[in-house]
């Protein structure tokens, strides 16, 4: 009998320190969190990888108890990528099933004041886990932006400057497409009825504030300045917009539109073109688009930067006036040596 309850005994001791092994390497609580607690995951990331980058971040604080458990688990065989946050205090079995599970937390992208594609496949390689020429490559196939409804001229105008939820690790077409969703649900049953208003498609009203843009840093001018292209529009007028001479030149740091560049020739030349360009000159500005939408109307057909350079406009009905103020600004710009 002594033997047996001698043997009893040990078993459950052995019971018991299993029972609190197996409780300290799954349950007892192994991370520690001081800051914001995002840890990436790359797409390239083994097992190993993981490992050393908690260890080396300091989130872990017993990285061979969680190895146990994550081999228990089955992790090395189902590392997923992604941009996850991590909670102090968390145990070995809670971080496995977080990283596990693929169950990783938005990033909040963001993009505006952008130019061109280029700009921004350098944003999106900042932010998420895309490279840049992955990203431009994707972006300048044809097929892709034939099948999204835009063509090479146009592309740059679908995306629409905002902040959006996407995963960190978001396949650049992937990325694409939701900006081409995103555009889709920008254009509601109500901007529609506007740009119909206007008398200009959608991508009509992001060329013409593309323009806008470049044409003045004054919000309050946005919509005076769109109803004085609307204007010349309508009465089949050129836009004799600067910014698209510079964007046909390939140089928006111009501060001086001479002759010479008024004869370039190029479909974005609205000084010998009537009508729009091809395509927006730049990515236009969700309050810049809203304006085109809710242009002022009245009866400018001109409008001449102020001699102050304040930034400001003059706006004239007459092509007399207009004159006036143009001489007022080249005499200052000679006065500063601007040629």
């Amino acid at each position: 009998m002594k033997i047996i309850a001698r043997t009893g005994i040990a078993l459950l001791l052995i019971a018991a320190v299993a029972g609190g092994l197996g409780y300290y390497f799954v349950c007892y609580p192994n991370t520690q969190v001081d800051d914001e607690g995002v840890f990436y995951i790359r797409e390239d990331d083994s097992f190993e990888n993981v490992m050393e980058n908690l260890q080396n971040n300091g989130y872990i604080k017993n990285s061979y108890t969680l190895r146990i458990v994550s081999r228990l688990k089955k992790y090395p065989e189902m590392v997923k990528s992604g941009r996850y946050r991590l909670k102090d205090g968390m145990n070995n079995n809670t971080l496995v099933n977080l990283l596990r599970s693929g169950n990783q937390e938005a990033v909040h992208f963001t993009f505006n004041n952008l130019r061109t594609l280029e700009q921004l496949a350098g944003v999106v390689s900042r932010q998420l886990e895309i490279d840049s020429l992955e990203f431009l490559e994707t972006a300048r196939r044809p097929d892709l932006q034939r099948e999204l409804g835009f063509t090479p001229e146009t592309f740059i105008g679908m995306f629409i400057p905002n902040t959006y939820q996407v995963y960190w690790n978001t396949k650049p077409e992937k990325l694409i497409r939701k900006m081409a969703e995103e555009y889709r649900k920008f254009w509601n049953d109500t901007r529609l009825a506007e740009a119909k208003k206007a008398g200009l498609s959608p991508m009509e009203v992001i060329t013409l504030a593309s323009i806008i843009e470049e044409e003045t840093v004054r919000p309050e001018e946005y919509p005076v300045i769109a109803g004085v292209y609307i204007n010349r529009l309508n009465k089949n007028i050129p836009l004799s917009a600067c910014p698209t001479l510079k964007f046909a030149l390939g140089d928006f740091t111009l501060k001086r539109i001479l002759n010479k560049h008024m004869e370039i020739e190029s479909p974005y030349n609205t000084y010998k073109n009537q009508g729009l360009p091809p395509g927006p000159i730049r990515m236009a500005s969700v309050n810049v688009i809203d304006a085109v939408l809710h242009y002022k109307k009245h009866d400018y057909l001109y409008f001449c930067a102020k001699s102050d350079f304040s930034g400001g406009h003059y706006f004239s009905k007459t092509l007399h006036q207009h004159n006036i103020y143009a001489k007022q600004y080249h005499r200052a710009l000679n006065q500063r040596k601007i040629y």
